[in-house]
């Protein structure tokens, strides 16, 4: 699956920008696939709204360089490049991902800190969900301003008790006998 999303991903780069028609193929094959692998539409909408910053983002990059055309291309590429991602993600567990850096060479502290990316972001989901529900506990107003405070100092508490977590965590490892 990661080959071939990495094959789809150089077609799409490599499509030359006068030659719509591939760009339509190339959906319709993603779209294919969503059908085939029984992948949610909405979901994967949803997270290309989600991401749709980023590529307007590169898209006025490009309109405002020097030559300014082909921004309109750059965006479908960029959409279809990550409805491709988003497709391999639905569709691959994140341990096969990570043994497929791995057989490809990608550096072990690379993927190393991968997977504790992916293992703590529940960490840090749960106590972002703790902290929440003790501020609305703690508060009584329900003003705009009021939230955009307390929701900043909320995320600036998270990432010190992430922190103060991690240590634990990594103190505990050595502990056991884990190397520092």
């Amino acid at each position: 699956m990661v080959a071939g999303s990495m094959a789809l991903i150089l077609a799409i780069t490599l499509t030359p920008a006068e030659r719509p028609e591939w760009f339509a193929a190339e959906g319709a094959l993603i779209m294919s696939l969503l059908v085939l692998f029984r992948v949610s539409p909405v979901l994967v909408l949803r997270r290309l709204l989600l991401l749709s910053p980023f590529v307007a983002g590169t898209a006025l990059a490009a309109a405002l360089g020097p030559h300014g055309a082909g921004w309109r291309v750059l965006a479908l590429r960029s959409g279809l490049c990550l409805a491709t991602v988003i497709l391999l993600s639905e569709t691959t567990r994140f341990g096969d991902l990570l043994g497929t850096l791995r057989r490809a060479g990608v550096p072990d502290l690379l993927t190393t800190t991968l997977a504790l990316m992916h293992r703590y972001r529940f960490v840090l989901a749960e106590e972002s969900v703790r902290m929440a529900r003790a501020r609305a506990a703690r508060s009584f107003t329900k003003g705009r301003r009021f939230a955009w405070m307390s929701s900043a100092s909320l995320v600036g508490r998270l990432f010190v008790n992430a922190s103060l977590r991690a240590e634990r965590v990594y103190d505990a490892m050595c502990a056991r006998g884990g190397s520092p």
